[in-house]
């Protein structure tokens, strides 16, 4: 997945940053720009099908980052490879139970190195 550093650019002013950097000509990624790449990763089937998720009770219980090496710039490639860490029931406090989903995304550069981990809880509610 390129990096394209008017999305960097768009990004960054969208999370109302004004800091000079992310006009220069190769931008460092915001921290969270890497959120974005659930939607740049081709996934047949999408992960909430391959979890059998019901999608009008999935909420976004989180997410975290951990850069490795310098931060990713506006015209890098990086290649995503996402997996599910861990599935977890736990009760709710309305005496459902609920899924906690951590899934786990690496991002490598094109000479094999990574350059970021990120880590997302996904909630599937228990039904009504």
């Amino acid at each position: 997945m390129p990096i394209e550093r008017g999305k960097v650019r768009e990004f960054a002013a969208a999370t109302g940053s004004a800091d000079a950097v992310y006009q220069s000509p190769n931008p460092p990624v915001p921290p969270t720009f890497l959120a974005t790449a659930m939607h740049w990763e081709p996934q047949d089937p999408p992960l909430a099908a391959r979890l059998g998720l019901d999608l009008s009770r999935v909420l976004q219980g989180g997410q975290e980052y951990a850069f490795i090496g310098p931060l990713p710039r506006g015209g890098d490639t990086l290649r995503a490879q996402t997996s599910v860490e861990s599935v977890t029931a736990k009760q709710s406090g309305r005496g459902g139970s609920m899924m906690l989903i951590v899934v786990l995304t690496r991002f490598m550069r094109t000479d094999g190195t990574m350059a970021a981990e990120g880590r997302a809880t996904v909630i599937e509610r228990a039904p009504a």
